[in-house]
């Protein structure tokens, strides 16, 4: 009886509790929380190694972080040998190559990390002594060896060609280089002439100069007593050498003076993605960092910030819109960006910069502040619960010379903010007046209507490596077939393309690794066969006898039916250039372009179904350079770097292919002409 009675009273209270309750409205933030952050043990080597140590002993696992506290370094015309020399301090020291340092680190179940500042090692406490050989090894024996900076240029290099149709990599590049311009190093751009002057010396001056103890710190985090730390320190880093280590300083950047209107081109790009950046001044552990950004999370952080409230709740014009302001030693930055269709590139610009201004126009809510609040002081909570977070908060009390209890006030400072403190940072921070405003796509459909954000109405373009495009005038008259008629001049002429019955080529190639062949086969009317082996062993073939088609691929054998079928037909057409006409295709000449340094002529495609590519040809030669076509994998880049003549035509000898994120290049070694192709390559 009194244990009914018990329920009955409890759900009474509930009840009524529940009926005072106004669910209307956004609970407020409460007090802020009084934290107790535990404190990281320190201790200096004699010769100058800063060491800090947090204690976890929860599970078995100790990790070491190696960090250095250096300027960055200007890299003029050898831009990315900093980050390679890094790369490659892992790659082989005097005691061992690269694969034993593997064999070694696997062996014990770790893991060693090297970067251009630092070093990262890990695993079982019971393996610490065998990891900290494996990690100062490492660092005090490094060779670079040639082999391994070869492969990693190669890696670069394929990188670049795939960053090249990323427009996120265009528009970062295409930023750095208006906001900081080329003296300054978060101006520099890593392009492949840069790359390619890399050597072996670049690295290891870099490791010589930079990797000193006086400048570094170690973080140890785990199953380790602070004894047990100044132990194993002494015993692998004391014999460290220190050495002065330079200093750079660079002029703040010059902000813009008015907004600064940037395209920049993505061809075949069905979405823009747009971006309104600029630097702010703030470096970390500002008195104003906090508040300034509790003002940015209203404005864009997650997906209660306005941009996405109105970008994508309200217009459904994109997944999602953000923004970030960033404190820096050297400079800070203001980024808001998205990815929108192309048709609404300039309303979603209008749109974030009426967010940007709405925040200066008109105090947040309090439901806004509260919302903000709540999150971030949760989010900080979390971040607790790791020891590393322990760590990171002492070092950046010591690196950027902090509060000692900057952390530990961190909440007081944060529920301390007040709507009056969101306007104010957004009056100081939020200067579109003095911003970017940059868009990457389709330029021909977006750069006109952009054209009223630029006070001066001038919209600049920019190519990938952040260089202003300045391609040269149409010549009077000239129209898509003649660019066309040109190029089939430049391959040998008409009657030499079409006296090609077949022809079949073979060439190499590597994705991801693995060393791959192919076999092209192509005869008249529209038959064609791509072969592809590994190690001698056919692993996928896709061949059309001009009536039917089939595919076979580890997966099995499947029929290429209907719309993929026609199409497949369409473009096994040998040299279809010099039957446009007839054939039902459709030509237009969309402008002036550049490829990869040289002036083009660039052209649409339509064949006789409704599929188009883009072609691009060069002023120069009249030869094609490049061809970008959709596939259901995303747009396709064809790259012809290097042409080869047979039977009098010329044939493209090294290309680069790019499918979505995939890059690869194809170097043909045997092309032959009416030889080498028989009824048997086509049969189905």
């Amino acid at each position: 009886m009194k244990k009914t009675l018990f329920l009955f009273l409890t759900l009474l209270v509930a009840l009524s509790t529940q009926a005072q309750l106004d669910r209307s409205q956004m609970p407020e933030a409460g007090p802020a929380p009084k934290i107790n952050i535990g404190k990281a043990k320190s201790f200096e080597l004699k010769n100058g190694l800063k060491v800090f140590v947090v204690e976890n002993h929860n599970v078995p696992v100790v990790s070491y972080t190696l960090s250095l506290d250096i300027d960055p370094v200007l890299e003029g015309d050898k831009v990315g040998y900093v980050s390679m020399a890094g790369d490659l301090m892992r790659s082989g020291t005097t005691t061992k190559t690269k694969a034993e340092i593997d064999e070694a680190i696997d062996f014990i179940g770790g893991s060693v990390t090297t970067h251009s500042g630092g070093i990262y090692a890990s695993s079982l406490k019971k393996h610490s002594d065998v990891l900290l050989g494996l990690m100062t090894d490492v660092l005090y024996n490094p060779v670079f060896p040639q082999e391994e900076l070869e492969k990693s240029i190669k890696q670069t290099l394929t990188g670049i060609t795939s960053q090249k149709d990323d427009p996120k990599a265009i528009a970062g590049n295409v930023s750095d280089a208006i906001l900081y311009g080329d003296k300054h190093p978060y101006g520099e751009i890593m392009t492949e002439a840069t790359v390619e002057n890399i050597t072996v010396e670049d690295c290891k001056n870099y490791y010589e100069t930079y990797f000193r103890p006086n400048v570094a710190y170690l973080v140890i985090v785990g199953d380790i007593t602070l004894k047990e730390a100044k132990k194993q320190t002494k015993k692998y880093f004391a014999k460290w050498e220190e050495k002065e280590v330079p200093t750079h300083k660079y002029e703040y950047p010059k902000n813009l003076d008015k907004p600064f209107l940037a395209v920049s081109n993505k061809d075949g790009a069905t979405q823009s993605t747009v971006v309104v950046t600029y630097n702010v001044d703030m470096k970390p552990g500002h008195p104003d960092a906090i508040k300034a950004k509790v003002m940015n999370a209203i404005l864009g952080s997650g997906m209660n910030g306005r941009l996405t409230q109105n970008l994508r709740e309200d217009k459904a014009w994109t997944y999602g819109a953000y923004s970030s302001l960033s404190t820096d030693e050297l400079v800070g930055s203001f980024n808001a960006s998205t990815q929108v269709r192309t048709s609404v590139t300039d309303s979603t610009v209008t749109e974030i910069l009426f967010e940007m201004n709405g925040l200066r126009s008109d105090i947040a809510t309090e439901e806004e502040l509260n919302l903000v609040l709540n999150s971030m002081t949760g989010s900080f909570s979390r971040s607790l619960e790791s020891p590393s977070t322990v760590a990171r908060f002492a070092l950046n009390i010591q690196k950027y010379n902090l509060p000692e209890d900057y952390y530990e006030t961190y909440l007081e400072k944060l529920n301390a903010v007040t709507l009056e403190d969101v306007k104010a940072m957004a009056d100081k921070y939020i200067t579109p007046d003095n911003a970017l405003i940059l868009a990457v796509g389709d330029v021909p459909a977006m750069k006109s209507t952009l054209k009223p954000f630029a006070k001066d109405g001038e919209v600049v373009m920019y190519n990938y490596y952040g260089e202003v495009v300045k391609s040269m005038p149409l010549p009077a008259g000239l129209t898509a077939e003649k660019v066309v008629a040109d190029y089939v001049d430049a391959m040998g002429g008409a009657e030499a393309v079409n006296a090609v019955d077949s022809y079949m080529m073979e060439g190499k190639m590597s994705i991801q690794g693995m060393a791959l062949n192919m076999k092209l086969f192509n005869s008249r009317p529209n038959k064609t066969c791509v072969e592809t082996y590994m190690q001698g062993n056919l692993v996928s073939k896709q061949v059309c006898n001009g009536e039917a088609a089939k595919a076979i691929s580890p997966m099995g054998e499947q029929n290429i039916e209907g719309e993929m079928l026609e199409n497949m037909k369409a473009e096994a057409i040998i040299f279809p250039e010099t039957q446009y006409a007839e054939l039902g295709f459709k030509l237009e000449l969309l402008g002036v372009d550049n490829v990869e340094g040289e002036d083009v002529f660039k052209v649409k495609i339509v064949n006789p179904l409704g599929k188009a590519k883009t072609a691009f040809f060069s002023r120069e030669s009249g030869l094609k350079l490049k061809e970008i076509s959709e596939t259901p994998q995303g747009n396709s880049v064809t790259l012809v770097k290097e042409y080869t003549e047979v039977n009098g035509i010329k044939f493209p000898k090294l290309i680069t292919q790019s499918v979505g994120p995939q890059s690869f290049d194809i170097e043909f070694e045997v092309i032959k002409v009416n030889e080498g192709v028989s009824e048997e390559n086509f049969k189905i």
